[in-house]
């Protein structure tokens, strides 16, 4: 499913300088149709309360499904984009790591859609999300 030349330190390497670097996102594996990644529960990410931020939790998810879009198509032919995310807050994080895990709900020929479920250490639910993606051709050159 997903292209088996990608390796997890390849998506380390192309996201240095981005928000996820900046976020402290770190991608874990790649399976056969799903992908996973952790995000650390600190400074970057809390709200002023000292908990995690509703909106990194999201950009955790973005980045899932966005990268799982990307390595799914042949990413020289195509763009993927994010079109819509939501994301339900389930329960608070005050500290340590969320793991999330996107598999594919639906991979059309222009649009994806990814289910993402971010848990705690303690292999808690903590957000769920469902982002759809747009698959856009690149132009000609």
């Amino acid at each position: 499913m997903f292209d088996k030349n990608i390796k997890v330190s390849h998506l380390q390497e192309i996201s240095k300088n981005t928000m996820v670097e900046h976020l402290g996102i770190e991608f874990l594996e790649l399976g056969e149709n799903y992908i996973t990644a952790k995000m650390p529960v600190d400074h970057r990410t809390h709200q002023p309360m000292g908990l995690l931020h509703g909106g990194a939790s999201t950009a955790l998810a973005e980045t899932l499904g966005s990268v799982a879009s990307a390595i799914f198509v042949d990413y020289n032919k195509f763009h993927c984009v994010g079109l819509e995310i939501n994301a339900n807050h389930l329960k608070s994080v005050k500290n340590g790591y969320v793991t999330g895990k996107a598999t594919p709900i639906h991979l059309g020929k222009k649009t994806h859609v990814w289910d993402i479920r971010i848990k705690n250490e303690s292999n808690e639910l903590v957000c769920i999300s469902r982002l759809t993606v747009a698959i856009i051709k690149k132009k000609e050159v």
